[in-house]
């Protein structure tokens, strides 16, 4: 097969990808369909062609890097109404309890649902079951402790959802909590 082929195959599996799509798989599915031995380096230099030729086309669409994987984005010209679109259709919006319970838990993770509940102070039965239906956590397992609850930890759909490589990009909580926010400080 013509190593320009190659290309189209790479693009069209990042295409038809739902969430971003990792070196191995594409690299499985090029082996798999054209019994082949493709390595990362020659992989990676037809992903660097196909990421050119949308740099350089008047192109709304962009191949970003993200989550260990591949993915077309639009490019930021457009973010704003792709964003409108995207609220309009949201009618299920995250709750404010669920953002919090979110925020734990990405913090935290794994964290167990009564561990949620003692930093929360409330119940949170109905925010952890909406974020496992919208995918932005999963079930990690079960703690070592009496009774054996569930962990949970953020998902592939949550890296993705936010634009994060890894967890260490997520905003640090000094970075986040204000100065006049202090307990037991003056202010003069």
């Amino acid at each position: 097969m013509p190593e320009t082929h190659i290309s189209k195959h790479i693009e069209a599996l990042i295409f038809s990808s739902v969430q971003s799509i990792s070196l191995q798989e594409i690299i499985l599915a090029l082996n798999t369909v054209f019994s082949a031995e493709y390595d990362e380096i020659f992989v990676l230099n037809h992903i660097e062609i196909i990421r050119d030729k949308y740099n350089l086309e008047d192109s709304i669409l962009q191949l970003v890097h993200l989550n260990n994987g591949y993915q077309f984005l639009t490019k930021k010209d457009y973010h704003e109404t792709v964003n409108q679109l995207q609220l309009h259709r949201s009618k299920k919006k995250l709750s404010q309890a669920a953002m919090e319970t979110l925020a734990i838990i990405a913090y935290r993770q794994p964290i167990t649902k009564l561990e949620i509940e003692q930093i929360r102070g409330v119940n949170s039965d109905y925010s952890v079951q909406r974020l496992l239906e919208k995918e932005l956590i999963s079930m990690d397992g079960k703690a070592e402790t009496p009774g054996r609850p569930i962990l949970y930890s953020t998902s592939p759909m949550f890296m993705d959802y936010f634009g994060l490589n890894n967890l260490s990009q997520l905003p640090q909580l000094k970075d986040i909590v204000k100065e006049e926010n202090s307990v037991g400080e003056t202010v003069e």
